[in-house]
């Protein structure tokens, strides 16, 4: 077992059940004051999965991410067609008692679908890669915007942009993808987002335009952050921006979870955050570069993307480097589901390094020649 994966992902999870009681523990509301059982719940089956999946080969995602990509893309044509409402999007979807965001599997599964193709299909041409590639990571984003959920629709392109980038695709195949993706930006902006999602990007590049409306969450996220001073204002300290309700009470365990922490905990606790999350990261890095074949490397290496575009993502919403877009915290933001597909990926990298030893040894990231090199 990797150990330093394992105790740094426990340990952002547990925070994560802190965190959550630490902003909704003084709301009257049943609702919130269960938010962070169910968060340990969840966090629970979701290490015992975890340990399942490190100890099984992760050779079965070879047979296992079609179907799992097949399924996801019925839960997205799904939630388009009887999905949850909420705030204006239609990102949520109910099977039974379980509600959950069929996006997030999407982007899990077409990791592993495009970890497979990358590993089968290395000798192709870069050009019939990226087609590959962009049609398998471009359907279900397409979907994911039609919903429209911008913020995880954004978080494709850097998954995509990293396996690719350790596929060993030239560097200006890359850079034209990313001119495309600025490219396409405006268009989705225009014609895809609602107004109050255009209204937060607005809000983004000034925020004191609207400041009482749409730039309302973000001013008050940064008056929070910047309260908590260096050592923060305490654990379950009173008159805090988070327990009068100026940070949105209804978003505040999910979406701003970063400044209630940064609030509490101040400048140290958030360096801390980051900084857990910069290990976890830098050791999905190091199982990809001892892995004993190229699918390990690419799962590895895609499960490091998803981290960090979802941690980047959160956290610079939060002291506005980045426009508002609803992606949660991984292993942090109250979101059940999203908590056992993180630990769910997380079991794959931890499988990677379980079974990275072989009679070759450890592969190196070269890829083949491809046909006409």
């Amino acid at each position: 077992m990797n150990w330093v994966l394992i105790v740094t992902m426990l340990g952002l999870a547990v925070f994560g059940v802190v965190a959550i009681y630490s902003c909704t523990y003084m709301r009257d509301n049943l609702a919130y004051s269960l938010m962070w059982k169910k968060q340990a719940a969840w966090v629970g089956i979701s290490f015992a999965v975890f340990l399942v999946i490190s100890l099984i080969p992760y050779r079965w995602v070879r047979w296992g991410a079609l179907p799992l990509y097949c399924i996801s893309m019925v839960f997205l044509v799904m939630t388009l067609a009887m999905g949850v409402s909420k705030d204006g999007a239609r990102c949520w979807l109910r099977l039974g008692p379980l509600l959950f965001q069929p996006a997030q599997l999407a982007v899990l599964s077409g990791i592993f679908i495009m970890a497979i193709f990358l590993t089968q299909y290395a000798r192709l041409k870069p050009l019939w890669q990226l087609a590959a590639c962009g049609l398998l990571a471009g359907a279900p984003a397409l979907l994911i915007l039609i919903q429209p959920d911008m913020g995880e629709c954004l978080i494709w392109i850097p998954v995509l942009f990293f396996m690719l980038f350790l596929a060993k695709i030239p560097v200006r195949y890359l850079i034209v993808l990313v001119l495309l993706a600025a490219t396409a930006m405006p268009v989705a902006y225009y014609f895809k987002l609602k107004p109050y999602q255009q209204k937060r990007i607005v809000a983004f590049i000034d925020p004191e335009i609207d400041s009482q409306g749409s730039a309302w969450a973000v001013n008050q996220c940064l008056i929070a952050i910047g309260s908590g001073g260096w050592t923060g204002k305490g654990f379950l300290a009173r008159e805090t921006q988070v327990e009068m309700g100026y940070v949105p009470a209804t978003t505040v365990p999910n979406d701003y979870i970063f400044s209630a922490i940064g609030e509490q905990w101040g400048f140290v606790g958030g360096v801390a955050l980051v900084g857990a999350f910069g290990i976890l990261l830098g050791t999905c890095l190091w199982v990809a570069a001892h892995a004993r074949d190229r699918l390990g490397v690419l799962l590895a290496g895609g499960m490091t993307g998803l981290l960090f575009a979802h941690t980047y993502q959160n956290i610079g919403m939060n002291v506005s480097l980045m426009p508002v877009t609803g992606v949660p915290l991984p292993l942090i933001s109250y979101s059940g589901s999203f908590v056992f597909v993180i630990v769910f990926g997380l079991g794959i990298v931890n499988s990677v390094w379980v079974h990275r030893r072989s009679d070759r040894g450890p592969v190196a990231l070269d890829i083949p020649a491809r046909q006409g090199e």
